[in-house]
């Protein structure tokens, strides 16, 4: 674990890598090195993009990529997939999107199955993020599912959010209601070129109009990512909402990345204690009686709290 942290800080792909299924197949013997890495975090900006399905938030994030290298920006991309309920398994199809970036030696892509993890993240898409950080990468790009309204969690990771929408897509009133648009610093309103795209911009900015103060608006870029129109400008305004940021507006932000991180490790220590102390066999004859009403589900996990104590 030792030679694969210094590895990672000198920012070697091979081990990003490794490092990034270690902690997605073997959490628990991961820990020793998230805690040796965990000094060389904290320096990176971490950017969130979200949206709708079909939206084209992977072609927007391959055509942001080739003038962030002209600045000489080292990137890291973490690209969510929905993972099947049936087999568990994932496309993990964006990466496709991207693929004429591979070779750059400071680019790295890692798309992540979401294995049931809701809120169109990856389970272990914080601590991803964190070893990206210790290999020096510059900005991560972090693109989640599209889900809909409840994609939301990416707010706890992302030092900014980007939401991407459509002109077009269906009922407009339903875009407009979705959980997402609460957490957007910048939004997108990719295929431009599309009809009604006026439209569809005049309601997203009445709407924002209605609950936010002026100087609170969040700016609404229109792109074509197909033709990498507007990319440009999008970038000019991310970096504008970074450097417009007070510190400790950012510190705010890290500081939930942080609290929200800790969260996660607690529960999954909690699970990991769970099925360490707990055996399968019981945990069916709880499922039983719980069905048979013989007893309640609460009563159960507090029951396998209090053994726990114990152990």
């Amino acid at each position: 674990m030792r030679d694969l942290a210094k590895e990672i800080t000198k920012g070697k792909h091979r081990a990003i890598a490794r490092a990034i299924s270690l902690v997605e197949n073997n959490w628990s013997n991961a820990q020793e090195m998230m805690k040796k890495i965990f000094p060389y975090t904290g320096k990176s900006v971490i950017v969130g993009i979200t949206g709708v399905p079909g939206s084209g938030k992977s072609t927007l994030v391959d055509q942001m990529l080739g003038p962030l290298r002209k600045n000489r920006k080292k990137i890291g991309i973490v690209a969510v997939d929905p993972s099947s309920p049936f087999s568990g398994g994932a496309i993990l199809g964006d990466r496709i999107r991207m693929m004429r970036h591979s070779i750059d030696p400071d680019i790295f892509i890692r798309s992540m199955a979401t294995r049931g993890h809701l809120g169109g993240l990856a389970r272990a898409t914080g601590e991803a993020i964190a070893i990206l950080e210790a290999a020096g990468k510059d900005l991560i790009l972090v693109e989640t599912v599209g889900v809909g309204q409840d994609e939301v969690e990416v707010v706890k990771l992302a030092d900014v959010v980007l939401v991407v929408l459509v002109p077009g897509a269906g009922d407009d009133i339903q875009v407009f209601k979705a959980g997402i648009m609460e957490i957007a610093d910048i939004f997108i309103l990719n295929k431009a070129d599309s009809p009604g795209t006026e439209k569809t911009e005049k309601q997203l900015k009445a709407m924002l109009e209605l609950g936010l103060k002026k100087e609170h608006m969040p700016p609404v870029i229109k792109t074509v990512a197909t033709e990498g129109k507007g990319t440009g400008l999008l970038l000019r305004e991310i970096d504008k909402f970074i450097a417009g940021s007070d510190q400790d507006f950012l510190a705010r932000r890290k500081k939930r990345l942080i609290s929200w991180m800790l969260r996660d490790i607690i529960n999954e220590k909690i699970y990991q204690a769970v099925i360490q102390n707990i055996h399968d066999s019981e945990i069916g004859d709880f499922v039983e009686k719980i069905y048979q009403r013989e007893v309640d589900p609460y009563t159960v996990a507090d029951n396998i709290i209090k053994k726990l104590k114990r152990v």
